[in-house]
């Protein structure tokens, strides 16, 4: 095999540093300089209410239910939609370390091994050869393209890490509400129940004073009816528990059949309210508006990237080879050589400005985007806290006019047994009360939704640890 000598020009390399460095002296005054865009929406002022205690981060604590406390980390544990959150981190974290691969030098390996046979004349002659060979580049970042896209490919993946805990306080969310959905059937059966006895005991007087000749068939018509009514409505109330019992489940990400067993049948006291805070430490405590504004800086970091994409580029080229027909001999002669590549875009068809139209198009919206979601934060506060101040008056008068529809339908009662009242006085004042009884439980639970939703927009996260529970699919 013939010999391979390196072949080095002085002259010629100290002339190629010189225009590389010509060129570079050029090109500065093409550096990119993008204005990033800053939001003009920067909140100052105070909630319309406040408590005194500030709210914790696993912000459920403030009911003081261990059963909640029980179905919210078996949910964080299970559930699949937040596990495939973590997948979603766990892939973006993997883009933000591909895209600083480029800031780094490349370096391939090559090896070979070939033989070759020829017959001449009836003789039979055989040769190898080995190969061995590296080949390195590199790209020098001159304008920040490859920096931006790894900056913005980071940014990206806080931004996913924001939304992992928006995803983590919107399913703990989703379990409160769920479990005070199925205190409130729960409570709702025991109310049908109690009107269910007590509309047959009425049945029964009723139909004593129908056999007597005291009163017509309509009132034992009616009556009969009242009771039938509770009976169904008693069979919706634990069909609907059911249901709710079986959501409980799908969220801690487990079938229905094998779901948690609740056995508390009353909702505790609500919570003192908790401190509100300034609308401005909102902006740093909401994970949902942190990844609104880290996905503004990544969408700003691609126009950087967009511009530099238009300017020229500087690659660094080596290799380096050896071979031999003995692997002793491969040492023995080698070739290597060093380019520097100048790429300077000169016609693409318009490609590379619309890509830093489109960019800077996603950045503006991506602004609109931020604007809106802190928006939307405060609004979420203000709301929640408007409905419960409302709700608590609201329930107030309910209670009023239980107290009201209780002594009215005594008296009516009492005037009907004694001759003195239409029956269907009786009915009409019965019916009211018994669905105040029960728009009573429906208003108490509402009054803790609107807790959670609160709690919800004032919470800012915790520290989360992933769990590797996988789901077993039967048949496999």
């Amino acid at each position: 095999m013939p010999s391979k000598h390196l072949q080095t020009d002085n002259h010629f390399v100290t002339n190629c540093r010189w225009l590389c460095l010509s060129f570079l002296l050029l090109l500065a005054a093409c550096t990119p300089t993008i204005s990033r865009p800053v939001p003009d929406l920067q909140p100052q002022g105070v909630f319309s209410a406040t408590g005194q205690e500030p709210l914790p981060e696993q912000w459920w604590l403030t009911f003081a239910d261990p059963t909640l406390n029980r179905l919210i980390e078996q949910a964080m544990a299970g559930n699949l939609t937040l596990q495939g959150a973590w997948d979603r981190l766990d892939r973006a974290r993997a883009v933000a370390r591909q895209a600083g691969a480029d800031l780094m030098p490349r370096l391939d390996g090559s090896a070979g091994f070939s033989t070759t046979s020829t017959r001449v004349d009836s003789r039979r002659d055989s040769s190898q050869d080995f190969d061995l060979g590296l080949a390195a580049s590199y790209e020098i970042d001159l304008w920040g393209r490859i920096g931006s896209t790894q900056e913005a490919a980071e940014l990206d993946a806080r931004a996913t890490a924001e939304e992992l805990q928006t995803a983590a306080l919107t399913l703990s969310a989703q379990v409160a509400t769920t479990w005070f959905q199925w205190l409130e059937q729960r409570g709702q059966v025991q109310i049908l129940e109690e009107q269910l006895r007590t509309n047959r005991q009425t049945l029964e007087l009723i139909s004593l004073q129908f056999r007597t000749g005291q009163v017509g068939i309509a009132d034992l018509l009616q009556q009969r009816q009242v009771v039938e009514n509770r009976r169904g409505e008693l069979a919706l109330a634990n069909g609907r528990g059911q249901v709710l019992q079986n959501q409980l489940a799908i969220l801690a990400g487990l079938p229905p059949d094998q779901g948690p067993v609740l056995t508390v049948l009353m909702f505790g006291d609500l919570p003192p309210l908790p401190a509100t805070g300034l609308q401005s430490s909102l902006l740093a405590r909401r994970p949902d508006v942190r990844s609104a504004w880290l996905r503004l800086l990544a969408a700003d970091q691609r126009v950087v990237a967009a511009e530099a994409d238009r300017l020229p580029r500087l690659n660094l080229t080596g290799r380096a080879n050896t071979g031999g027909e003995q692997i002793e001999q491969l040492f023995d002669d080698w070739l290597a050589s060093l380019a520097a590549n100048l790429l300077v875009p000169l016609i693409d068809g318009g490609r590379r400005q619309a890509e830093v139209e489109r960019s800077q198009a996603v950045a503006a919206e991506a602004l609109h985007d931020y604007g809106q979601t802190v928006l939307a934060a405060l609004t979420e506060i203000e709301d929640a806290l408007a409905l419960e101040q409302h709700q608590q008056e609201y329930l107030a008068s309910i209670d009023r006019q239980l107290v009201l529809a209780t002594q009215a339908t005594e008296r009516i009662r009492d005037r009907y047994l004694n001759g003195a009242e239409d029956y269907q006085r009786v009915l009409i004042s019965l019916l009211s009360e018994q669905q105040l009884q029960r728009t009573r439980m429906t208003a108490h639970r509402q009054l803790f939704e609107n807790r959670v939703n609160l709690c919800r927009a004032l919470a800012g996260g915790w520290e989360m640890s992933r769990h590797l529970n996988q789901p077993t699919i039967q048949g496999e």
